[in-house]
């Protein structure tokens, strides 16, 4: 396995830039950038032409991630040359939030081969229900197959993203790759570092990933009284109080979502994810500190799964709460994780409105919120 990266700034340094890919002859071409990059017309046709077998995966970002740390309004090249692992490529138009769990199931049927190891799926970042497109994908594939990734972001404005795939750059596209044989290595981590406060919340009215009431009264009006002066930016100060997602029991299931939109007339919150709809929700908050330690913990749990010898890239999927959380602070998460893997390891990435991985080795893959996720792959 060989890999080689590039940054671009400005759209005018593209074509040049390509060109110190060439000699990596990639089988895949791995694009993160900022919505501006994203937009930019001509963009898949020129990775196309420079790199006609290359299949080509990506999004649009709240954050671009490279070794170097983090930018805003780059957009990040990863060139991956397999010497022994076969891609599948997939990708389905995503119609409304009401067709994720179909696309994930088209996303699988386009997937689905014996010697399948993992797959890397990215998705929009509005009007999707993330953990229904999830469920989807491994009720085609299975739970035993990893899946990893993240909903593409828009620098937190929540009104448009993109994905990348075969068929160029859309707005509602699910894009995924299937990587095949016996060569690959790969690792996984996910890890939070958040913290529950307040008291429980019954969820008293949902209908999937739409929270209606909570204790019976609107769920926005009880999100307000929370948030007190930082409602007035909502959605977007949603990311600074995410909810907990609790069992029957009042204990914590492990899983966290995000407000991706608010509904005044409805009183309602959309997250990223499903609810329990005979569960509870707690609010949460976070300190830089405990978020650093967080995105540690997903790498030292991503390197310990890799065996691979040589080159090798870290793929990190980061939630746009932490960044806002972490401010000039950001890059803190970014180091740690670097420190892990030493130079050996490219990091590539991007800061999400969700992020998807599995908890832990074996268990099934979910949606995520607020966490940062480590797919790391290298071949024996």
């Amino acid at each position: 396995m060989h890999v080689k990266q590039i940054v671009i700034r400005k759209a005018a340094e593209l074509n040049s830039k390509l060109a110190s890919l060439s000699l990596a002859d990639p089988d895949l071409l791995l694009l993160f950038g900022s919505v501006s990059h994203m937009a930019e017309p001509g963009l898949s046709d020129t990775l196309r032409a420079a790199f006609p077998k290359a299949r080509q995966l990506g999004c649009s970002t709240a954050g671009e991630i490279t070794s170097d740390g983090v930018d805003d309004g780059s957009c990040t090249i990863t060139a991956v040359k397999f010497a022994n692992t076969r891609i599948l490529a997939a990708s389905t138009q995503l119609t409304g939030m009401a067709d994720s769990f179909g696309a994930g199931e088209r996303i699988g049927r386009q997937l689905a081969a014996v010697d399948l190891k993992t797959v890397l799926i990215f998705g929009p970042g509005v009007n999707i229900n993330g953990s229904a497109l999830v469920d989807g994908l491994t009720s085609i594939i299975g739970n035993t197959v990893p899946i990893t990734g993240g909903l593409a972001g828009d620098g937190g404005a929540f009104k448009q993203t993109f994905t990348l795939g075969q068929e160029g750059i859309s707005e509602h596209g699910v894009v995924a790759i299937g990587l095949c044989g016996n060569a690959l290595s790969f690792g996984h981590g996910s890890f939070g570092g958040w913290e529950p406060f307040g008291p429980a919340r019954k969820v008293t009215r949902c209908e999937g990933n739409v929270l209606y009431e909570l204790d019976g009264e609107p769920a926005l009006d009880i999100y307000k009284r929370y948030l007190g002066e930082h409602a007035q930016g909502l959605p977007a100060s949603g990311l600074l109080f995410p909810f907990a997602m609790l069992g029957e029991d009042h204990n914590a299931i492990g899983l966290i979502r995000t407000i991706l939109g608010i509904d005044e007339t409805s009183g309602s919150l959309t997250l990223a994810g499903e609810i329990n709809v005979n569960g509870y929700l707690k609010l949460m908050h976070a300190s830089t500190d405990k978020l650093v330690n967080g995105a540690e913990a997903a790498a030292e749990a991503a390197k310990s799964l890799l065996e691979a010898p040589g080159e090798s890239l870290a793929i990190l999927v980061s939630c746009v709460g932490r960044k806002l959380v972490m401010g000039t602070r950001v890059d803190e998460e970014v180091e740690a994780v670097a420190e892990i893997f030493g130079s050996k390891a490219i990091l590539t990435g991007f800061y999400s409105y969700g992020e998807i991985s599995p908890f832990t080795p074996g268990t099934s893959c979910k949606l995520h919120n607020q966490t940062m996720t480590i797919t790391y792959l290298g071949e024996v």
